[in-house]
């Protein structure tokens, strides 16, 4: 079966050489980052291009180019920035999936160290599941930004005094090592597990407004084995690395859940820690939740990874040599 090979010719305008050298890189480096990614030849000359390759593959090109140089007009493209732009349009292929997902337009965060949107159809499913739903479970590989926008959206409702205080919580689960006596007291004991929740933080609110809040407790650090009991009010919680609870783990932190307050989930359950024996809360939940009131899954793909491309042929290739027996429950129900 033949490959339909076709050629498109863009025009970029107005031809602005600041702007156009920002828009291909240094020596066209851009240009051939999309090339590499997508399969397709991109030839330019001043601000024509033309690409050449797979209709589907040159379809796509022409997208990302054009957004591209709509992004060179106000702010410097960057090999990040690239790859972010050539993996939304990966995630967004699919046009009838992608129509039924809240729009990015229709859903932004902001805090106080600028705006963050969803990428791709199923962040944006997200995003839109944390402000509808008291309860969202965020359930997918590493990389696909499950606990960057959770804590995100717990930043906003905070600024925007929705809640007064956020809650994080993690099992304290060592990744198949044993970490041994950690010294201090119980926040600095489970600092370690918290780190990616601090990273996220540090980049939305500062290093030292953080500081403040958790002097404070308005940022509150709660190991999960410390929650029984508590009763958690206009709180923003998340629970991080949920794959390693246990089933009544689980059931003892959601409820927890008070008035005025959310809670988000997130997890991965092809990297559990637990030992071989024992159930995954996280997994457990998703066959006893589906359907109740006010509780919402989102499942991600390796097509939603945004760190390194590496990152995500790394994923697809566990995902083909590792497939778990009951592959049809880590789907969930309700994609």
């Amino acid at each position: 079966m033949s490959i339909l090979v076709e050629t498109r010719d863009l025009a970029f305008e107005p031809v602005d050489n600041t702007r156009l050298a920002n828009f291909v890189g240094p020596l066209d480096e851009n240009l051939r980052h999309v090339e590499q990614r997508l399969g397709v030849q991109v030839r330019r000359r001043g601000g024509q291009v033309e690409v050449t390759g797979p209709a589907a593959a040159a379809a796509t090109a022409q997208i990302v180019l054009r957004a591209l140089f709509d992004l060179s007009a106000s702010e410097s493209l960057t090999p990040d920035r690239v790859h972010l732009a050539l993996q939304e349009a990966g995630m967004d292929t699919n046009a009838a999936v992608a129509s039924s997902h809240p729009r990015e337009d229709d859903l932004s965060i902001h805090t106080q160290r600028g705006g963050i949107r969803g990428r791709g159809p199923n962040q944006r499913q997200y995003l839109h599941n944390i402000h509808t739903s008291d309860l969202t479970f965020g359930i997918g590989p590493a990389g696909t930004g499950k606990t960057f926008l959770a804590v995100a959206c717990a930043v906003e409702a905070l600024q925007s005094e929705r809640v007064r205080r956020i809650v994080l919580v993690r099992p304290a689960v060592e990744a198949g090592e044993r970490l041994g006596f950690l010294p201090g007291d119980l926040a600095q004991k489970v600092d370690p597990y918290l780190r990616p929740m601090y990273d996220a933080l540090y980049e939305m609110m500062g290093f030292d407004r953080v500081a403040r809040a958790v002097e404070r407790q308005v940022i509150e650090i709660a190991p999960l084995a410390f929650m029984r009991g508590r009763s958690l009010n206009d709180s923003f919680i998340i629970l991080d690395e949920a794959q390693n609870t246990s089933v009544e783990q689980m059931k003892m932190f959601l409820t927890r859940l008070g008035f005025g307050s959310k809670a988000v989930v997130t997890g991965d359950i092809t990297q559990t820690d637990l030992p071989k024996q024992q159930v995954s809360g996280l997994r457990n939940a998703m066959k006893v939740l589906p359907g109740v009131t006010g509780v919402s899954f989102t499942h991600f793909t390796s097509r939603d990874v945004v760190r390194h491309p590496l990152v995500q042929r790394i994923v697809e290739a566990y995902e083909r040599t590792q497939a778990p027996p009951d592959a049809a429950d880590a789907q969930g129900p309700d994609r």
